[in-house]
Formats: structure tokens, sequence, C-alpha cells
């Protein structure tokens, strides 16, 4: 039984879902629906953390959880594939260029996948490509694995190939006098690096000078390294997988020990249902909000507290 069944510790871990989203959506909608164990403990059985996980793509995206919670993984699955086909192929073109990156990832074709996704950075620039490409692809891909359409190593041989071809753009991007100087990394036990890479293209495009500590890093080295740096945002990305509760508390502790004059920009699916808590937080929605932001700064003549 154990083997099968996750506490609801594991499950914020799995899902994303806060612990007290889980209670309020087992008390106001009769989903999920635990065990308990001796100790009157919760125990979640390995579908209903699947079907919370597509849960949590779904809201994600804006649905509201009264109408989703009654459908079946199955049906889950479905609106989850139609929606984001219809948030990624809005052109016809771009439907067609997308859906023929897949097959190559499906197909384990790497040298192809790698020459496309090559002629369409150079075709529409970095932050088109990031934008317009990785982004909705990446949704794709994520929502295929969900599935079970791909495998590991399909969504690996993705991952490190967009990787390769966003780390190599980002140094041919001059970062002598840019300004502001923006510190990136991710959270202990967040180890997805795509969307770090993916914010760090959008900002030196933007004229940022970025330095990138990786992931996975302790709090206490995100906090020594930023405020002694000569840096003056950091900036922080969270996976939808990522304990949303966890990522409150690190935000907090952060912005309660860094100098007010250092900006903290914080974003990504793992933070979609708890941005109105992170005051003295600038929280992004979209990529495509990075610009404004930075031009804001610079008018500002620099970094100062959040609202």
């Amino acid at each position: 039984m154990y083997n099968t069944h996750l506490t609801i510790a594991a499950v914020e871990r799995e899902t994303g879902l806060a612990k007290d989203t889980l209670r309020v959506w087992e008390r106001r909608y009769g989903f999920p629906a635990p065990e308990r164990d001796g100790c009157g403990e919760r125990l979640y059985p390995a579908e209903q953390v699947d079907k919370l996980r597509l849960l949590r793509r779904l809201t994600d995206q804006g649905l509201r959880p009264a109408k989703l919670v009654g459908l079946d993984s199955e049906a889950l699955r479905q609106l989850l594939e139609e929606k984001g086909r219809a948030q990624a192929c809005a052109c016809p073109d771009a439907c067609r260029r997308l859906d023929t990156l897949l097959t190559l990832i499906r197909t384990r074709a790497h040298y192809e996948l790698r020459q496309q996704l090559q002629q369409a950075l150079m075709k529409v620039g970095l932050q088109q490509f990031v934008c317009g490409v990785v982004a909705p692809l990446s949704q794709m891909v994520g929502d295929a694995w969900l599935r079970g359409e791909l495998g590991v190593s399909e969504e690996h041989l993705y991952t490190e190939t967009v990787q390769n071809l966003l780390r190599t753009a980002i140094s041919s991007q001059p970062s002598q006098g840019c300004q502001p100087r923006v510190v990136l990394t991710t959270f202990p036990e967040e180890f997805h690096s795509l969307g770090l890479l993916m914010v760090e293209a959008m900002l030196v495009t933007e004229g940022a000078c970025c330095l990138s500590l990786g992931v996975h890093m302790p709090l206490d080295e995100i906090r020594q390294a930023a405020e002694h740096g000569p840096f003056d945002v950091l900036a922080l990305s969270f996976s939808a997988a990522y304990p949303a509760r966890q990522a409150v508390e690190g935000l907090r502790s952060l912005r309660q020990q860094l100098p007010p004059r250092l900006a903290i920009w914080a974003g990504g699916a793992g933070l979609n249902e708890v941005a109105c808590r992170l005051g003295g937080i600038q929280v992004f929605r979209r990529l495509e909000e990075i610009g404004p932001a930075l031009a804001h700064w610079r008018e500002a003549g620099g970094a100062k507290p959040q609202a």
C-alpha cells in the first residue's frame, strides 16, 4: 500500500499543488479523496496523483477547478491537448512548424531537430524564438509526456538540444557595460534549467548583463551571491512541479534578508497560484513581461522595492 500511495507532503512536491489547496479541493469538490493511514494521515493513490498533475496544468492555464474535478484523467488529457494546440497554433504556419518539431522529437531525429530549431532561431531572432517556438513547444512536449507519448530519452533529447542552442545564442550577445546586472538561479530541489535559460535569453536581448549560477542552489548561497556581488536584480525560476509553499517561504526569506536596493524577480508556472502573496517581489506570468519590466527599471533609475 505504501509503495503506491503518497503523503500530502509528497503530493505537494509531485504536483506543485500546495497542501492548503489539496485540502480545500477535498472539502469543496470531493476530490482528491485520500485514504487514511493508522494515524489518520492522508494517503493519496497513484491515480489521484496523476489526475492532480493534469488539474494543475489546466488550472495554470486559467481554467476553474470546479469545472474540471468531475472529469476523468482521459478527458483532462484531451482538454489539455486541445488547450495546448489552441495556444500554440493560433497561426497555421506556426502550428505546422511546431507539429513538425514534435514529430522530430518523437522519432529521435536529433540532427534534423537541431537543424530546424537553428533555422527558426536565425529567422525570427532570439526573443521570438524563445516566446514563439521554445515556450509553446515545451508545453507540447510536457503534455505529450503526460499522455505517455514521449519517453524520458525523447524529452531529454529536446531539452538538451534547445539548451545548447540557447547557450550559444546567449554567449554571442554583447555584455560590456550593460544594465541592469542580473544574477539568475533556482531554489534547492529545482532542477529545471530550461526555464532559467529562456529568462536569460530574454534579458540579454534587452541589454541586461546576466550571470547564471545554474540550478539547485542553497538559499544561503543565493543570498550571499546576490548581496555581495555587483548585482541589481536577483532572478529566480520555478517550474510547475515546484511546491508553491516552499517557493513562497524561500522568496519571503530572501526579501527580508536582502537589501531593498536589490530587486527580486521571480516567475514560472510554480508561482501562478501565489503571486498575490509575494509583496516586495515582482512576479512574471509571461516571458513577454520581461522587456517592459527592464524598461521600467531603467526609467526609475534602478531597482526599487516592488509594491
